[in-house]
């Protein structure tokens, strides 16, 4: 009898995996359970996030390829993976204040309704690049922060407010009652480079097909796309992500 062939599981949310991803996570200030490493005599870096737990006072196991296999769901850990307890999420009030405490203006990226977790951590890397005060990200119908989107992240995750809502709209009306202009990423919009972003503002950036919803675009107060020089009609949405925030810190600076 032939054995049943089982599809790999996937990566528990708490489960953080790639080099630079567990550096981040230790860096940071999140409660980390548990370290695991390839067995054998680390080596490299491997060794260097071996000390770095260890002065923390967080576990340090030895783990089997196999092992490490299983955690990451068959994803490419690099040697290594961490438990953490999770991400700490934080309230839209608080990415506000936290603009505050900078004095400078509100800067929000929402995404709705990406899929992909690949993108999700390439847009969550952008925007801590960026100075995003923060993400707003929806509990359903979206890619989870798993080790994969944290992993795509290179560690931002750990160092970027993330808000998690259940309803993205009544979020977004939250943020306009509090005096954040809404400015929906999407094709037949102004031209970014006449778009004036010196303002309190939440970029929308929607999902890889489906782009933003109908509803959130009807509550944004303006619409914005990117100049298309080429034959091809659009680019993947974290690229476009980090264009388009890069836009806005030129409008605010210059």
């Amino acid at each position: 009898m032939s054995s049943v062939q089982r599809p790999p599981q996937e990566a528990d949310d708490r489960t953080v995996f790639g080099r630079n991803p567990v550096t981040e996570l230790l860096r940071s200030d999140a409660e980390v359970e548990k370290v695991f490493i390839r067995s054998g005599a680390p080596e490299g870096s491997l060794k260097m996030i071996a000390a770095l737990a260890v002065k923390k006072g967080i576990p340090v196991c030895e783990a089997s390829k196999a092992k490490l296999d299983a955690m990451c769901g068959g994803a490419n850990h690099q040697g290594v993976a961490a438990v953490s307890s999770g991400i700490d999420y934080v309230s839209a009030e608080d990415v506000l204040a936290f603009a505050g405490e900078k004095n400078e203006k509100p800067f929000i990226v929402i995404c709705d309704g990406i899929n992909d977790p690949g993108n999700l951590g390439a847009i969550l890397r952008s925007c801590e690049a960026a100075g995003v005060h923060g993400v707003i990200i929806p509990k359903r119908r979206s890619a989870t922060l798993n080790g994969a989107a944290i992993k795509a992240s290179a560690g931002a995750a750990e160092h970027i407010n993330i808000v998690r809502v259940s309803n993205l709209a009544e979020t977004a009306e939250k943020l306009k009652k509090l005096g954040v202009w809404l400015f929906a990423c999407e094709a037949g919009g102004t031209d970014c480079r006449e778009a004036d972003f010196d303002l309190p503002l939440a970029l929308i950036l929607g999902g890889e097909d489906s782009g933003v919803s109908r509803l959130l675009k009807d509550k944004s107060d303006f619409t914005v796309s990117l100049p298309m020089k080429g034959k091809v009609g659009s680019l993947n949405v974290s690229c476009a992500a980090a264009v388009m925030l890069y836009r806005v810190i030129w409008s605010r600076e210059k």
